[in-house]
């Protein structure tokens, strides 16, 4: 009987996210209550929450300040002189431009938010691909498997559901990993490659000169989002600045100062060089702060939720003395901290529910029944197969708070470790921001004026084969 209230909960919960009838920060905590419930141990219900809200306040602490931190670092203009060398290294050449396309959604991509990362992106690539003639749908395409591939950071949402659903330490599922997405990021910049060069033996090659030249008035051009007064022309996904924080349910604040498109030196669209949150004279500043926070936690010198925290107020306080513009830094990140943070915190009653109700028990064994004896050992790579087809068909919460907890419970009762089934779990990601689950792929599509279906049509089979790669690297490498 758990066997099935367990898949029916889980059941329940997909479908009213993937239907959109609820939230899933609603869904999470509503859900699982009324199923405890329903399996008689509602007296435990408090129990089960206080323990899980224990057990994963270090993970929503690292998202938090995570969040404040990338944030901050975008807005005061560290990534700014990359996002400037990228578009002079495309210069006019096509496979320029689409490895460019690459590097810079995969740099940006830091902030851990893909809503930002393909506003920014496609702000400053548009014109570009425009002007040259070039595929849109490429540029889509790359830019969403470059995300998707950083989207396994702690920060970024896959590897953080993992860690909370399965009660494991981020830094132990993602650190390991760091060489097989490596390899993965290695296969889209040359994905990007090949592709770049399809695209100059179909378009030829332009000066630059040639490449500036002003389109004709009845071609609308991309204005830059959060750019004030423009807006994105064409399609249901266009975006104004002034609307953005809603976009995609991205959670970014409508002050479009902080990443607004303006144009650069080159005369193409990028990150807004006259915004005033910027700080020139803190640039080495920042950049040698940010080395030193990825480096301490690669190295594990503190918790990863503690060096965020220390990061994120020293980051503040540096570039934002003023207590007034430390507020409102805050306060234009307060959306998207909210939304992650909550997301946590309503998790621990779902997986509190599953787990001291009995259920996940009873389901993992009922699969452990299911799976032959021969694949019992191999867990890791079928939860890494798994997790491609189940994260496009399903949202994170869903996979990673639903199919996950039962996919290590099976997989320990064949000796496989939690944390190898973890980091098996996140090697779909590639292939998931392109989900139509996925409210940042819309806005993807809508600012590149390009039908989802043709999106879809061209990037699923690329994605597909970047997350096999990293699958394969993980094995090979051991950590899977």
């Amino acid at each position: 009987m758990l066997t099935i209230l367990g898949f029916a909960m889980i059941a329940t919960f997909l479908v009213l996210i993937m239907m959109k009838k609820m939230s899933p920060i609603a869904a999470l905590v509503l859900i699982p209550a009324l199923f405890c419930v329903f399996v008689g141990k509602g007296a435990h219900l408090g129990d089960y929450v206080i323990d899980g809200v224990s057990s994963l306040a270090p993970t929503a602490a690292m998202l938090m300040f995570a969040i404040v931190y990338f944030g901050v670092m975008i807005d005061v203009g560290l990534f700014d002189p990359i996002v400037r060398a990228i578009l002079k290294f495309c210069k006019a050449d096509p496979m320029r431009v689409v490895v460019g396309t690459a590097l810079l959604a995969a740099i940006v991509s830091l902030d851990g938010d893909g809503s930002t990362t393909f506003m920014i992106t496609v702000s400053a690539m548009y014109p570009l691909y425009k002007r040259l003639k070039m595929s849109l749908v490429v540029m889509t395409g790359v830019a969403a498997m470059a995300n998707g591939v950083m989207n396994t950071l702690p920060w970024g949402g896959p590897t953080a559901r993992a860690a909370t659903a399965l009660k494991v330490d981020a830094t132990d599922i993602f650190v390991p990993m760091i060489p097989a997405l490596a390899v993965g990021l290695v296969a889209v910049v040359v994905l990007a490659y090949v592709l770049g060069l399809r695209e100059r033996r179909r378009v030829g090659t332009l000066t630059l000169d040639e490449a500036l030249v002003r389109e004709p008035e009845t071609e609308t051009v991309l204005v830059g989002a959060g750019a004030g007064a423009g807006a994105v022309s064409g399609g249901s996904g266009a975006r104004t600045g002034a609307d953005r924080g809603a976009a995609g349910g991205s959670g970014e604040a409508a002050d479009g100062d902080a990443r607004s498109g303006g144009a650069s030196g080159d005369g193409f669209q990028g990150l807004d060089p006259n915004r005033p949150t910027l700080r020139p004279k803190l640039y080495w500043f920042n950049a040698l702060l940010t080395v030193a926070l990825l480096t301490a936690m690669i190295m594990e010198l503190l918790p990863i939720p503690v060096l965020f925290l220390l990061g994120a107020a020293l980051a503040l306080t540096v570039n934002f003395p003023h207590i007034p513009d430390q507020k409102a830094r805050i306060a234009a990140h307060a959306d998207n901290v909210l939304n992650v943070s909550g997301m946590v915190f309503a998790a621990a009653v779902f997986t509190g529910v599953l787990t001291g109700t009995g259920m996940v028990d009873h389901m993992a064994n009922w699969l452990v029944d299911t799976i032959p004896d021969g694949m019992g050992p191999q867990m890791g790579l079928v939860t890494g197969l798994l997790s491609l087809p189940l994260t496009y068909f399903m949202s994170n919460d869903g996979f990673y708070f639903g199919v996950l907890p039962v996919l290590a419970e099976a997989g320990q009762a064949h000796g496989v470790s939690t944390l190898e089934i973890a980091r098996a779990s996140i090697v779909g990601q590639p292939l998931h921001m392109s989900s139509p689950l996925v409210p940042a792929v819309y806005v993807l599509v809508g600012m590149a004026k390009v039908e989802f279906g043709d999106h879809t049509r061209f990037v699923v089979k690329w994605a597909v084969l970047t997350s096999l790669v990293i699958l394969a690297a993980g094995i090979l490498f051991g950590i899977i």
